[in-house]
């Protein structure tokens, strides 16, 4: 693919609200890293920001809404390629289609697990541009926050990494109030409020 498609690629994946890493991203998009780096000021000239997030759970994340024209696989384009399969004779083309056939499936798959897992609802994006704010601007943010075992406890954390977990968004943080560092899950941070405070 040429430069212009694996930017609209790029930013196509980012728009789905995740983080990605820019390994993940040159994996999905078969190019160096330094190509990603490259799309990535080429989107940011066009006026798609993209913001960094440093460290070890570090990568790329849109926090803004972007339209762009549907580029996903259906499931009408499997059955396509399945009905070509069974009408191709040459077994060298055979295989190739079978191939491609198992790309499209693979991708097909991939977008319909994101669409289900890693959409975020309004409130959660709320809190996770909070979030990214008070980590760029090294800020303070007191947080009411719901614990299985404890109920709800107000705490004032240190954030430091937003990341992606098995069911949701999380933030690493330090917590002034264990003077040690925790993890707390966006779902389950009821209340939160930006504080002049610097850390």
């Amino acid at each position: 693919m040429g430069k212009v498609s694996n930017c609209i690629t790029m930013a196509s994946l980012l728009a789905k609200g995740r983080k990605y890493s820019i390994e993940e991203l040159s994996n999905l998009i078969e190019v160096t890293p330094r190509m990603i780096r490259v799309y990535k000021e080429e989107l940011e000239k066009s006026g798609i920001y993209i913001d960094t997030i440093r460290g070890r759970y570090g990568g790329y994340v849109l926090n803004q809404s972007l339209k762009l024209p549907s580029r996903e696989f259906k499931c009408s384009d499997i059955k396509l390629l399945e009905e070509l399969e069974v009408n191709i004779k040459n077994p060298e083309t055979k295989n190739q289609l079978i191939v491609l056939k198992d790309k499209v499936h693979s991708i097909y798959l991939e977008n319909k697990k994101e669409k289900l897992e890693l959409t975020l609802k309004d409130e959660t994006l709320l809190k996770y541009n909070l979030l990214n704010r008070a980590i760029k601007e090294k800020r303070k943010v007191e947080i009411l926050y719901y614990s299985l075992t404890k109920g709800e406890t107000k705490r004032i954390i240190h954030p430091l990494e937003i990341f992606l977990y098995a069911n949701g968004w999380g933030i690493a943080a330090f917590c002034e109030n264990k003077k040690d560092l925790r993890h707390f899950e966006l779902e389950r941070i009821i209340d939160y409020k930006l504080l002049d405070e610097e850390f």
